[in-house]
């Protein structure tokens, strides 16, 4: 059995699309609960134009308010120079860049095609190099478009080869509409892998829970040695861009299944399913993890743990 590492994504991918806004302490708190709940990377902020994502206008604000607990490390989304200028003045641990697949969605998300966010990841991973910061490209869109369809084996080819040119600390597979079944997950993996060859590079992979495979794929990537994995705290959020593409495979849910499953997280989940309450309450909505409502199993606060009486 493995050790899988999980990046928890609520506070940035999970809010950005939210309709509720949450103040600055409440996101500082959220972060903070999450910290206690043994988490361990954390996707804090994106530096990106408020006037785009309301949600994430405070980024340099909720970064200055955040208590730096050793062995805790906060990332920052960044998506242009601007963005990695301002993530490094407030202190943030590494960064992820996002490389769209497809031009439509590229263009929909960023303003420009596919070729010009890897010159754009290219640009921000050296220039974050030079300032010691890891650097995460996430290529979004990797199992699938919400314009074009499906996201042809080739095409993505050609796509990580160039992401892995540029030299990043990790590349993360995102399913940025949760199109995906463990088929996919297998043959996009061994197709990163492929890519990635000898280079230091870590393979990471985002799943969305929004046709309900989430869960089975986050499965798959683990089974197919897959190390790192992405999840939202109650399954909040999705892509503000992407059309229908709500639903993150819940953090707890993740866990829960990781364990069930023999592996180690280093999260404990009693503590991280007593958070899911807070974030319903703070977001004035139910969330949709399910692991929250049905309980952890075996649970030796009902007795489920006691064998009972001899049958023979």
């Amino acid at each position: 059995m493995a050790t899988v590492e999980i990046v928890e994504v609520s506070p940035r991918d999970g809010l950005q699309s939210d309709p509720t806004l949450l103040g600055t302490d409440q996101k500082v708190e959220l972060i903070g609960r999450l910290v206690a709940a043994g988490v361990r990377r954390i996707e804090a902020v994106s530096f990106v134009n408020p006037k785009r994502v309301p949600q994430m206008a405070d980024a340099d604000a909720v970064m200055a308010a955040l208590p730096r607990t050793p062995g805790v490390s906060y990332i920052g989304l960044v998506l242009n120079r601007r963005g990695l200028d301002r993530a490094v003045e407030t202190g943030v641990d590494e960064i992820n860049v996002v490389v769209v697949a497809t031009d439509t969605f590229a263009r929909r998300n960023q303003g420009t095609d596919t070729a010009g966010l890897l010159e754009a990841a290219a640009e921000i991973g050296a220039a974050a190099k030079d300032a010691a910061l890891p650097t995460t490209v996430t290529v979004a869109a990797a199992f699938g478009c919400p314009y074009e369809g499906e996201l042809p084996l080739d095409r993505l080819g050609r796509v990580l080869r160039r992401v892995v040119a540029a030299g990043p600390s990790e590349i993360a597979l995102a399913d940025s509409i949760g199109a995906a079944s463990p088929r996919d997950v297998r043959e996009r993996v061994a197709l990163a892998r492929a890519a990635i060859g000898d280079a230091p590079i870590t393979l990471r992979c985002h799943f969305h829970n929004t046709r309900n495979t989430g869960i089975a794929n986050a499965a798959a990537a683990v089974d197919a040695g897959v190390g790192v994995l992405d999840a939202s705290l109650g399954g909040i959020g999705g892509c503000p861009f992407a059309p229908n593409a709500t639903g993150n495979v819940p953090t707890e849910d993740l866990v829960y299944l990781l364990h069930r499953m023999g592996h180690t997280t280093g999260v404990d989940l009693g503590r991280l399913v007593e958070q899911v309450p807070w974030v319903a309450e703070a977001l004035a909505h139910p969330v949709p993890g399910l692991v929250s409502r049905a309980g952890v199993f075996p649970d030796s606060a009902t007795g489920a743990d006691d064998p009972g009486r001899p049958l023979d």
